[in-house]
């Protein structure tokens, strides 16, 4: 065990398992003391690496996150404390290990519950190669000033209310973490404030003891009285008895065994610490806190009393000239966090995303404002969700069964179109789903299945404007561009593509107009007049069909139909419905163990 100060001002820390939020603690404590150097080195989480942003006022900084405790330990020399917040199942283990690095002096065990027998042995090792183990169920510690393990001394502003910030003169050890707060709190009332204090923690076996600790308070010159507060149960309080009956401890100490209402219960009881439980009159409060006294300690007769037999002591410390006046210091204001001054109304700030057709900040997530579980109760489709996503609003079930229908009939068309070559090729290199799925999707545009937009787009212009079908046609013919959603390369006027024909059927049986797909279809009569293959293809059915179901629903006005062909929402359409397909055919290919595909030579035309 360590004779003389743990900490100090240039102490840094590697911290075992991340956690956000007490790592900026220590930071924002490190810039309110006025640290040059940040008192967390590394951080370690097993199996992961690389670097994790945090604020060390208000610079942002990163801190090397490392996959061992043995890297962190060769990477940061120098960092020789180890703040341990793994859980009680594995913190005895990590414990060791880091021990076991030369480089380690301290190791604080933040878990409570940590097995028995498993500390005796975290304990005998330490106790053998002069180490110090804060813990198991301890907050840690804290050297005022200095430096401070993770969530010691709470809130910012209780630090500050303290006077952490700076040195004091009394060195302050308890086992409770909690009433560590009350007694800085006390101290700073009464006295020039904390110099150090340490929380053992509330097991029944700490890896280090209360009088440990009283002992190196008694060889630290800076501290010249010290505040003790123990609790019922163990007997570890009677090691800092014999102590001072042996003369081995030289500055004012003033002492308080929390637990006396024991006494008023008729059976044992256990208070919150797995050691708070006495097991006979010597682990009693009463018994320790007469020891306590007859050995030469300031005992108050209440812990309500404590206070001022804490002050009296160090009133007559000044007044012998003991205690040198502590000037006051002025700590710098730490930066508050944006997420937390935007809550508390003291600023604005600008956002970086808008967001119109979903929200996942409530007790469930919402499409277009409808919940998820009122989408699964009113057993919405698949058409519904599109409907709400897509266009914000829910459609009338005719719109969402058609939407679903043309999904259904664009989802394949067979493995020799360039999408589903591209997949399959991808797929048989091994690549995974993603990869196999966006080769195909690359192919996508004005050739293949990219052709829904323009057909509504140059049917609808054409019928608004009430050009004729040949005006149409021949205008598009001069300006050199083909009409979209006409022409088929297998499909004809006597092999009709059953897909059209089935939009068809169910658009005149369900749509309220049917305007622009007659207009396409008196199209496809004259283009039909120039060849047998000029037929008006699905692309063509489904864009003159959606203009229909947009007009027709009485849902939308001509702006939002205007834009929702010229965003390229109907191509939308065909990405989502050929995705089914793709994917089928990367698992198809997976599951038939099919090898790296190589296009045979004689299917190439090799010319200079």
């Amino acid at each position: 065990m360590a004779t003389g100060q743990i900490f100090s001002r240039t102490t840094q820390a590697l911290f075992y398992n991340y956690k956000q939020l007490p790592i900026q603690r220590m930071l924002d404590f490190d810039f309110l003391c006025g640290r040059g150097t940040p008192s967390v080195a590394g951080i370690i989480n097993p199996g992961s690496e690389g670097f994790q942003k945090l604020f060390f006022g208000q610079e942002e900084i990163a801190i090397p996150v490392h996959s061992s405790i043995e890297a962190a330990s060769s990477a940061h020399p120098t960092a020789d404390v180890f703040i341990n917040f793994a859980s009680f199942r594995s913190a005895a283990a990590s414990s060791m290990a880091a021990l076991k690095q030369p480089t380690i002096r301290v190791v604080a065990i933040i878990a409570e519950g940590v097995p028995e027998s498993d500390t005796k042995q975290l304990i005998a090792y330490a106790r053998a190669n002069n180490k110090v183990v804060l813990g198991p169920a301890t907050v840690g510690g804290i050297q005022a000033g200095a430096f401070k393990i993770g969530d010691t001394a709470g809130t910012l502003d209780n630090i500050i209310n303290c006077k952490l910030y700076r040195p004091g003169s009394v060195g302050f050890v308890s086992k409770s973490g909690g009433m560590s707060n009350e007694l800085y709190n006390t101290i700073a009332r009464v006295t020039n404030g904390i110099y150090e204090g340490i929380a053992i923690g509330g097991d029944v076996f700490p890896g280090s003891t209360l009088s440990d600790h009283v002992l190196r308070f008694n060889n630290i010159p800076q501290v010249k009285m010290i505040v003790v507060l123990g609790e019922l149960g163990g007997r570890d309080e009677y090691s800092l008895v014999e102590a001072l009956k042996e003369g081995k401890i030289h500055k004012p100490v003033v002492a308080w065994v929390s637990g006396t209402c024991a006494q008023l219960f008729k059976s044992e009881v256990q208070f919150g610490h797995a050691g708070a439980k006495s097991g006979g009159e010597l682990e009693s409060a009463q018994a320790k806190n007469q020891a306590l006294k007859e050995a030469g300690a300031v005992v108050p007769t209440s812990y309500e009393a404590f206070e001022t037999a804490i002050k009296e002591s160090f009133d007559k410390l000044a007044e012998e000239g003991k205690v040198t006046p502590v000037s006051d210091i002025k700590p710098p204001a730490i930066p508050e966090d944006l997420s937390i001054a935007i809550k508390s109304g003291k600023v604005r700030a600008p956002t970086h995303i808008i967001s119109t057709i979903s929200d996942d900040r409530g007790d469930e997530p919402c499409y277009a404002g409808v919940p998820m579980s009122t989408i699964i109760e009113r057993g919405f489709n698949v058409g519904d969700v599109i409907s709400l996503l897509w266009f914000k609003r829910s459609l009338p079930r005719y719109c969402t069964q058609f939407i679903e229908i043309c999904v259904m009939l664009c989802a394949d068309h067979g493995p020799c179109v360039s999408g589903a070559h591209n997949t399959i090729v991808t797929a048989r290199a091994g690549k995974d789903l993603v990869s196999s799925l966006v080769s195909g999707l690359l192919t996508i545009g004005p050739r293949f299945g990219g052709a829904i937009d323009d057909a509504a787009r140059y049917f609808k212009d054409a019928y608004d404007r009430g050009l004729s079908p040949y005006e149409f046609v021949e205008g598009m013919k001069r300006k050199g561009i083909r009409v979209p959603g006409i022409g088929h390369r297998i499909k004809s006027r006597d092999n009709r593509d059953k897909r059209v024909q089935l939009l068809q059927q169910y658009a005149h049986n369900h749509f309220p107009s049917v305007k622009y797909m007659e207009y396409a279809v008196q199209v496809e009569n004259y283009t039909l007049s120039k060849a047998n293959n000029l037929v008006l293809n699905v692309d063509g059915a489904i864009g003159s069909l959606f203009l229909d179901l947009l007009s027709g629903s009485g849902m939308f006005t001509k702006p939002e139909i205007d834009e929702i062909v010229d965003i390229g929402y109907l191509n939308g359409l065909f990405v989502l419905a050929r995705s089914i397909g793709l994917i089928g055919h990367t698992f198809d290919q997976k599951r038939l163990k099919q090898p790296l595909y190589r296009h045979p030579w004689e299917d190439v035309l090799y010319t200079k």
